[in-house]
């Protein structure tokens, strides 16, 4: 066995959960190969695609030396989230300060989590960065993983983590069975700048399911839902979770449309929009890997769990996941091999709850709100408004966000 090649842990995926276990794993030899090069510094504005980072994650990069590498205008702090249900009027109302926190959650953009994560990795030691390579081939055996790259360079490793996305290559030939159902979804996102000051509150609005709402769109954004956090200096992120033929619509427009058709959906609350960067849109699914390890692999972010993003936490979950499994590989006895599965199931175990947690509560919320009929609208939107009067249940919700 070559030692230039030989690795306790080879990362596939170099993106933030793959390079957030590469850089919770210093130490270790390592090796990280990800498709992607090194992220270049971004230009200025803000990126399209954000995240909201609960403040137990921000903690996280924070020991990571990644939070502070993160200019502090791209981190906008969340004091209050206001959330409406479909027929106008009902409401819960969730609020940082009246729990004794800081923050509900930080805005980041993709981009600068990147980069931040990136920037400590060259000089790591004992870890080996593949940028621009793939896998093509991955074969587990009893001792060992062996991994041959795309220039036809072949590694070892103890363990590989698969942190390659929804289409992981790793989880398949792992054998490890998912389940993936699409929502018939586009998540439409950009960025605009906004008339009235955001105060540091995120909004959200169901959509269509069967009140009011769903009425004026006729019927065309049912279970759809729209999302505004604040950004620095007067700006919001937008995520619209709408069907395909409204999401493929509301890209085709013309900034001022758009802006205008956000604004008029947003019933006003920040007077009028203007975009400051072009739509995107990302098709969204539900996926949930029958295992999180298997023999010499683990499974971290979209490569183990995907979910609907109304609640804000897919890129929580991954971090966590980064979190929970470094914790088990420093936790191992000395000598004890990195990839062994008895080692791995504690790893699955300390996430299997929280993960279960979470995708049935987004999936149930999204069901709620995408089901018809005005007896199902009434009850939901009693509910919200009922949840809002009740502290307790409004603060075990917000403290397992914030996790």
């Amino acid at each position: 066995m070559n030692p230039e090649t030989h690795y306790e842990v080879a990362i596939v995926g170099g993106g933030m959960v793959g390079a957030a276990v590469a850089r919770a794993l210093a130490g270790s030899r390592v090796a990280l190969v990800s498709r992607e090069h090194r992220p270049e510094i971004a230009l200025q504005g803000f990126d399209a695609r954000v995240y909201a980072i609960s403040p137990g994650n921000a903690e996280f990069l924070d020991k990571l030396d990644a939070w502070s590498a993160i200019p502090v205008r791209h981190r906008t702090p969340v004091h209050a989230m206001r959330v409406y249900g479909d027929d106008g009027a009902s409401l819960i109302e969730f609020d940082a300060y009246r729990t004794g926190c800081a923050e509900l959650a930080w805005i980041v953009e993709d981009r600068k989590v990147h980069e931040a994560l990136w920037r400590g990795l060259e000089g790591q030691g004992g870890l080996a960065l593949f940028p621009g390579s793939s896998v093509q081939d991955l074969e587990i055996a009893p001792e060992r993983a062996s991994l041959r790259l795309n220039d036809g360079r072949k590694l070892d490793a103890m363990l590989v983590v698969g942190a390659d996305g929804a289409h992981s290559f790793v989880r398949d030939r792992a054998c490890i069975a998912s389940e993936e159902r699409s929502y018939g979804q586009t998540a439409v996102v950009a960025n605009f700048a906004c008339e009235r000051p955001h105060r540091n509150v995120a909004y959200q609005w169901f959509q269509g399911g069967g009140g009011r709402s769903a009425a004026a769109s006729g019927g065309a954004r049912r279970g759809a839902v729209l999302a505004l956090l604040p950004l620095s200096g007067e700006h919001v992120s937008m995520v619209w979770s709408t069907p395909y033929a409204e999401a493929a619509r509301l890209l085709a427009l013309d900034g001022a449309a758009l802006a205008g058709e956000v604004a008029a959906a947003a019933r006003n609350v920040l007077g009028e929009l203007s975009l400051v960067t072009p739509p995107r849109g990302f098709p969204l699914q539900r996926l949930n890997a029958a295992r999180r390890a298997a023999p010499r692999v683990a499974l971290a972010g979209d490569a183990a769990h995907v979910i609907h993003p109304l609640a804000g936490q897919g890129a929580n979950l991954g971090l966590q996941d980064a979190r929970a499994l470094a914790e088990v590989m420093a936790g191992r006895e000395p000598g004890r091999d990195p990839g062994d599965l008895r080692l791995l199931r504690r790893y699955e175990r300390a996430r299997a709850e929280a993960i279960l947690a979470m995708g049935a509560t987004v999936h149930g919320l999204y069901r709620l709100f995408d089901a018809r009929g005005r007896g199902l609208a009434r009850l939901r939107n009693a509910g919200l408004n009922l949840a809002d009067r009740l502290p307790v249940i409004k603060n075990l919700l917000m403290r397992h966000a914030m996790g």
